[in-house]
């Protein structure tokens, strides 16, 4: 059976790294880490790969009967955000991964911040990985994990808000979030798009 493909958007080089626009990469990074119950057996190391990607193979959740979890391929594109959609067509094309088991972890502006929230399909918000993305594959059919960033304070430019690091108070409560949407992922794997939904969805 095909595995899926979760991947993380950010841009990349260390000025980056710490900015909101690399959320999704950062939940990505942490799900190879192995730090969740179900994430990553032991932990795994994101690779470079040709596809112009850090990858790592790992199995995500838990099997029947106890057993090893589902096969997945942890991806953070290696190229920046708006030319995130060669490497994710690149990687399916590797792997034959179907466009349902495509998720797509990426920053919200249109979510507060810290919240979590999941969907298959819909627009891209002017989001350029997305954008490229839909592009890429023809389809804006795949699922997406939305991580809340909020809207930028008075009249800060969306452009220059997501490419800043996030505030201090951000910070502090910024690895919840991280771990709530890492879980929000796997939840997607494990149990599918609408017992996730209910799950992440409801007041918490």
């Amino acid at each position: 059976m095909a595995p899926w493909l979760v991947v993380g958007l950010g841009n990349p080089g260390p000025q980056y790294a710490g900015n909101r626009h690399n959320v999704g990469a950062m939940v990505v990074e942490h799900l190879a880490a192995g730090n969740l119950s179900g994430g990553a057996d032991g932990g795994a190391r994101l690779r470079s790969h040709k596809a112009r990607a850090r990858v790592a193979e790992v199995r995500l959740g838990t099997g029947t009967g106890g057993g090893p979890g589902r096969r997945a391929v942890l991806a953070v594109p290696g190229t920046y955000m708006n030319e995130s959609g060669g490497p994710v067509a690149a990687l399916m094309r590797f792997w034959s991964v179907p466009l349902e088991r495509l998720i797509v972890i990426h920053d919200e502006l249109d979510i507060d911040a810290g919240a979590v929230r999941l969907k298959r399909g819909g627009g891209e918000g002017g989001h350029n990985g997305l954008r490229s993305i839909s592009a890429a594959l023809g389809s804006r059919d795949y699922l997406r994990v939305r991580v809340g960033i909020g809207r930028p304070p008075g009249r800060m430019d969306p452009a220059a808000y997501v490419l800043k690091d996030f505030s201090a108070m951000e910070r502090q409560t910024l690895p919840f979030v991280i771990d709530d949407a890492a879980e929000a992922a796997l939840a997607l794997v494990e149990l599918g798009l609408e017992a996730a939904q209910q799950r992440f969805h409801a007041p918490r």
